[in-house]
């Protein structure tokens, strides 16, 4: 490799399918695993990787994202590392917003610093993996490809997720189609059977090749592709790219998790739980990196817990907890029994609050199940959160379900004795 490789994160758009999560954060700035961020995902990979110019495109409730990279990952002189933030911007040239993921790329095109001999690695902001981008860098550099494409197998009932992509035997990608509906004739676009075993995917399954959101361009086809005005990576420009360039497949059989839906945000947070999860954190090697915050260790008063997450600050007391993560500076109170459930915890200890206003945190002989709550809420005495009427979506007061999960959004307050 003659150049550099420069990473780019993608900050995410609105996530609508992720409210109200995405409230007051962009998808990136999900909390994960109890103390993390999904952006922390892509930077430390990256990081791990050994590639140390990357930069964070954001637009859409970007200040709690643009917060925890600035309090994370400062410039690091010694190995020269940095993360920038490119926030979305009115020039006197350009006063349009970000119409998509390509037209963000575009509109910052000269802050990357880059030569045309140079790798651009382009990455989502809201997914759960560990990847070496080595690999993929490498792959790519081997077939001498314009473009390259990471790409996972996945079971046709998810194809209308993703965009697929139909492979020949060299790798290279022959058609690509974004997001098709259950309608539509993709029975071309399966894994072929004679492939299966070079790629090392299950010869039986019915399976697909979803695009994982992460493109590397040669610099100079990254300029060729944007040139024109077209708005989104997976609609336009890869379609574009494979009939004029040469793309290629890269096939990454690991876990991978798009965390675009409250189900899989949820699915993701419990499977971290178990004793032999598929992604773990505690990897000594290759290390997600998150903001250090200094905060006394968590202090377990008379409890019962069983597959469990607890990082640093959390008082529990006298509490029965399976299955479920809790947050930061969590506070649980003697009697309450939390089951399959993603707590948040808290941005900060409360000295003092107003004469009438709940203790933050959750009271006593509680029951909390499959649900998430949010930072900062303000749980009483006696309430129980299962989704009694066992509903798909619901809007309430002080909460919302999807998928089935209760969410308890930012800041809520749920009176004593309530049943939801």
């Amino acid at each position: 490799m003659n150049g550099q490789v420069i990473t780019l994160i993608m900050g995410g758009g609105q996530g609508k399918r992720l409210f109200p999560l995405t409230s007051y954060r962009s998808k990136p700035a999900v909390p994960i695993g109890g103390k993390y961020r999904l952006v922390d995902i892509p930077i430390s990979n990256a990081i791990n990787s050994g590639f140390r110019r990357i930069f964070v495109l954001t637009q859409f409730n970007s200040t709690s994202l643009h917060r925890h990279i600035h309090r994370t990952y400062p410039y690091e002189s010694f190995n020269q590392t940095s993360v920038e933030l490119l926030a979305a911007e009115q020039t006197l040239s350009n006063t349009d917003w970000f119409q998509g993921t390509a037209d963000a790329v575009r509109k910052h095109m000269s802050h990357y610093r880059m030569d045309l001999n140079d790798t651009m690695l382009i990455l989502s902001g809201d997914h759960l993996y560990r990847m070496d981008y080595r690999e993929i860098i490498k792959f790519h550099e081997e077939k001498g490809a314009d473009v390259t494409i990471a790409t996972v197998p996945v079971p046709k009932r998810i194809v209308s997720h993703f965009g697929i992509m139909q492979l020949q035997a060299n790798g290279q990608i022959a058609a690509f189609r974004e997001k098709p509906s259950a309608k539509e004739n993709i029975r071309s676009f399966g894994i072929p059977v004679t492939m299966r075993k070079a790629f090392g995917v299950d010869e039986k399954k019915d399976l697909y090749l979803a695009s994982m959101g992460i493109y590397v361009f040669r610099a100079e086809s990254l300029i060729e592709v944007l040139s024109g005005n077209e708005a989104d990576f997976g609609r336009e420009i890869i379609p574009k790219a494979i009939a004029k360039h040469r793309v290629y497949g890269y096939i990454f059989n690991d876990y991978w998790r798009d965390i675009g839906t409250i189900g899989s945000f949820y699915e993701a947070n419990i499977e971290l739980t178990k004793p032999k999860p598929s992604f773990n954190f505690l990897e000594v090697t290759r290390r997600i990196f998150t903001r250090p915050r200094f905060l006394p260790p968590s202090k377990v008063i008379d409890s019962k817990l069983n597959n469990v997450l607890i990082p640093e600050g959390c008082i529990l007391e006298g509490a029965t907890i399976t299955d479920s993560v809790v947050g930061l500076r969590s506070v649980i109170r003697e009697g309450t029994v939390i089951k399959k459930s993603v707590l948040m915890g808290n941005d900060f200890y409360e000295a003092a609050r107003p004469a009438g206003m709940k203790a933050m945190g959750i009271g006593k002989n509680c029951c909390i199940q499959n649900c998430i709550l949010d930072k900062n809420v303000r749980i009483g005495d006696d309430v129980e959160i299962s989704n009694i009427k066992q509903l798909q979506e619901e809007d309430g007061e002080n909460y919302h379900i999807r998928d089935g999960i209760v969410i308890v959004p930012k800041g809520a307050s749920i009176a004593s004795g309530t049943k939801i």
